[in-house]
């Protein structure tokens, strides 16, 4: 192992036994790890008697802790980073830490392994080819309704909170009814769950259910993305901007001046909400 680097090791999303051993070789090998919660961390270095020392590395601390590891691999120690699940700077920390390095000219190594965000857009069962990405969704439900009505050519990946997801879900389904949904729960974990449906219907099964564990929510393209557009949107657009100003509910306004132009309602609303997200 070279010396003066950080290598950003992935560990498992929820079973101890997805561990790479490339990953347990560094884990032994670093002179120090940094971790989000040494507590967390120490469950898996344990389970296969790892030693190194831990030092802690958060949102809260991160800007003032990457200094001293920056300081500690320019003196020739290794660094290995990890976070409590998956990949480190996946809606973790540790961008910091990697943007100090990189300004430092020292050595980043990323290995592969764990992503929740991977596991779930494949059991899913929803289409790969094409898909984004974005982290925990908005809890404002104009910005969560934004993003949705902005991404419907595409697969969605997100983390949400299980006392958020009935909304999240309703709003979906206020979008686009039957568009494809996974809701997945407690990914590689002993009570592990893959829900798929429509997003009213699974709007329908959230709406009081009590939820526990972490979710990753996979949406598929919206089936009607595309259907009878209009390429040029311009007049019907302008006017339902000019009917959102004075008050009306876009998507209802949507409707309307679609059924008056035979512009797209779908495309219409995405017009309206990409230019106002814009």
């Amino acid at each position: 192992m070279e010396p003066g680097r950080l290598i950003v090791c992935p560990t498992p999303i929820g079973n101890l036994e997805d561990v790479t051993l490339r990953v347990l070789a560094v884990l032994r090998d670093a002179d120090v790890i940094a971790c989000e919660d040494t507590r967390h961390s120490r469950r898996l270095l344990d389970r296969y008697s790892v030693t190194t020392p831990l030092i802690s590395y958060h949102e809260h601390n991160e800007r003032s802790r990457a200094d001293d590891l920056v300081a500690r691999m320019r003196g020739g120690q290794v660094v290995a980073l990890v976070s409590d699940a998956g990949m480190p700077l996946v809606s973790d920390p540790g961008a910091v830490l990697v943007g100090a390095c990189i300004a430092a000219q020292v050595v980043v190594e990323v290995l592969p392994g764990p992503s929740a965000v991977l596991v779930a857009l494949a059991v899913s069962g929803l289409p790969g080819e094409r898909w984004r990405f974005v982290g925990f969704l908005p809890r404002k439900a104009g910005e969560l309704r934004a993003l949705l009505a902005s991404a419907v050519s595409e697969t969605l990946v997100a983390f949400e909170s299980p006392r958020r997801i009935g909304a999240s879900l309703a709003v979906l389904a206020q979008l686009s009814s039957d568009r494809p949904v996974a809701v997945c729960r407690e990914l590689t974990k002993v009570h592990e769950e893959v829900v798929r449906g429509t997003a009213a219907g699974l709007a329908a099964r959230y709406a009081d259910q009590e939820v526990r564990g972490e979710i990753v929510l996979v949406v598929g393209p919206d089936p009607r993305a595309g259907e009878d557009e209009d390429p040029d949107l311009g007049p019907a657009l302008a006017a339902l901007r000019d009917l959102v100003a004075a008050g009306a509910k876009p998507r209802p306004a949507a409707k309307a001046v679609a059924a008056l132009t035979g512009a797209s309602a779908n495309a219409l609303y995405r017009g309206l909400t990409e230019a106002s997200t814009g």
